[in-house]
């Protein structure tokens, strides 16, 4: 195994190194630890891809990093996914990220070289609409180039399979293995962008998608001929962030009947830097801080946000003092679920073996909700990739019928047309909701409240610690481990009941790196490794009979859990 110097070095000399990549990294020739970090690995590919920060080094997102597990998936295309070799394709989206464009051409090409054909979007799209994309021209795979919500200096490679789904850990490691044969550049086939266009293996698409998409997207809310007013009435903020969500969710909250929707101005444009948020993240309240100061000027009945890939959505309503306030994931969740499931009954329309899914270190107030109408409810592993699995398991046996999907960090799903999570349709889904609910005199605040009373008051908190570098994932691995091995009896003076360790693959699910302490009265606790950020995630939820019990009962178990981290 070669040493990080002895990398940096072979890359220098290395003719199929580009002449600008080689001065970046002869800029760095006296900086030790800078080369240790560039080249003390190959970025790696998880379970969704790529993500790293941008720049030259094999740990790194570049061009050759990207053509190299270009590489890879279009050998398991090729070998694993593909009935008819010759008719293998894979349809690709990038967001508005520094080099997004170049890292996509650069896939396309690769896998042109391989002989499988690339449908590339002619501009910046949203990753839902990439799943639908690889579903509608029925193609092998799909690839987004995106990093979600990461700071401008990040980009990052999503790959998808036949269904549209972001690959399961199964075929991601069969990827990986194929990626980590490519053991120099030589070995990346690549033809130019002339040669592949002339050979069909290049095809850009664009707006023939754009518009089957939101067909699919409007056709999916329940709607109906009672809230056509509302909506016309409910007079919206939207801010896509910087992103690629200007343009759907306008489009599809045009379609579906909403005239009063206003566009952060300072934040309608794709801008790689994110010039105006220090994070482009919908969870956070700092990026609603513009939307917020333009929704008070319009009055205005409900803030979206989404983020710059567009598969997060982010909703701010008025609370019962008239102020703005940001819904958690699993308060915009429990939201949906809610107005989705209710009004299907409503409409006759309510399937009897109907299912809602969630993750893990999702809040449970969704589930009680889809009891509550007699739906079935599963728990998935963190990552929707898990959700689409059970989705199309669903769609092939015929059984249950899957109404909705969706996890505490943003991302929600309802229909069958993707197998994402989907911010366009979310965003049109809360603003039906709330144009509903406006009609009877109600914010979306208030219907929480409701539900707070009829099923339990549950809160949930997230915290997270970033550790970067080598030495950061040093030390996450040491903290799994500590608890691990020995994990509490009890916290905050509650019993732990069950420790769930899902790096033993329990409950018929996939191995994964998490713990969850389940206590005695309820309430829980969870720890889980970021897969595509260098943090440790910890995840809270208490439920009791009152809003207060459970904010101290809230303090109590983050205090108890945090002073041992």
């Amino acid at each position: 195994m070669s040493t990080a110097l002895e990398r940096y070095q072979q890359w220098l000399a290395d003719p199929l190194i580009d002449l600008i990549t080689k001065q970046e990294l002869e800029g760095i020739s006296q900086q030790v630890v800078e080369i240790e970090d560039r080249f003390y690995r190959d970025l790696e590919f998880g379970t969704g891809g790529l993500r790293g920060v941008i720049g030259a080094g094999t740990n790194r997102l570049n061009v050759y990093t990207v053509g190299k597990a270009t590489q890879g998936f279009a050998r398991f295309l090729l070998e694993e996914a593909a009935t008819d070799k010759a008719e293998a394709s894979v349809v690709i989206a990038y967001d508005s990220r520094f080099q997004s464009p170049e890292f996509a051409e650069e896939a396309a090409l690769v896998l042109a070289g391989n002989g499988v054909k690339a449908y590339v979007f002619d501009s910046l799209r949203a990753t839902p609409e990439l799943s639908y994309a690889v579903r509608h021209l029925k193609a092998t795979g799909g690839i987004v180039v995106t990093a979600s919500h990461n700071p401008p200096e990040y980009n990052g490679y999503k790959v998808y399979g036949t269904d549209g789904g972001q690959l399961v850990p199964q075929q991601a490691e069969t990827v990986i293995s194929y990626i980590q044969e490519v053991d120099n550049l030589s070995s990346i086939r690549r033809i130019s962008r002339a040669e592949a266009e002339a050979a069909g293996l290049l095809v850009w698409i664009g707006e023939e998608i754009d518009r089957a998409f939101i067909d699919a997207v409007t056709a999916t809310t329940p709607g109906g001929e009672d809230i056509v007013e509302a909506v016309k009435n409910l007079k919206v903020v939207f801010t896509p962030l910087h992103g690629t969500g200007n343009e759907p969710v306008r489009a599809a909250l045009k379609q579906a009947g909403f005239t009063q929707v206003t566009v952060v101005p300072e934040q309608e444009l794709p801008d790689s830097q994110f010039s105006t948020v220090a994070s482009p993240n919908p969870e956070e309240r700092a990026a609603f801080k513009l939307a917020i100061q333009l929704a008070e000027q319009l009055k205005a009945d409900i803030i979206i946000g989404t983020d710059p890939d567009c598969d997060r959505m982010g909703a701010v309503v008025l609370n019962n003092q008239g102020e703005y306030t940001v819904l958690s994931g699993n308060q915009s969740g429990a939201i949906m679920v809610h107005y989705l499931l209710s009004r299907l009954e409503q409409q006759g329309l309510l399937p009897k073996d109907g299912i809602v899914i969630k993750t893990i270190v999702t809040s449970e107030m969704g589930a009680a909700i889809a009891k509550h109408y007699g739906m079935q409810v599963l728990s998935t592993l963190t990552g929707f990739k898990y959700i689409g699995e059970k989705m199309t398991e669903y769609e092939q046996v015929g059984t249950p019928t899957f109404l909705f999907g969706y996890e505490e960090s943003y991302g929600y799903l309802a229909g069958t047309y993707a197998r994402d999570k989907d911010a366009v349709l979310a965003s049109l889904l809360i603003c039906e909701a709330a144009a509903y609910y406006k009609q009877q005199n109600k914010s979306l605040y208030d219907v929480l409240q409701e539900l707070y009373v009829q099923h339990g008051y549950y809160l949930e908190k997230l915290e997270s610690r970033t550790l970067k570098g080598k030495d950061g994932m040093e030390q996450i691995h040491s903290i799994m481990n500590d608890w691990r091995i020995n994990p509490p009896t009890e916290v905050a003076g509650v019993t732990v009941a069950e420790l769930l360790d899902y790096s033993q693959g329990i409950e018929g699910l996939p191995v994964e790196n998490v713990l969850k302490f389940k206590l005695t009265d309820g309430s829980w606790f969870c720890l889980r490794p970021s897969g595509t950020e260098p943090k440790i995630k910890l995840y809270f939820a208490v439920c009791a009979s009152s809003q207060q019990q459970s904010i101290d009962a809230m303090e109590q178990l983050t205090q108890a859990v945090l002073s041992r981290l």
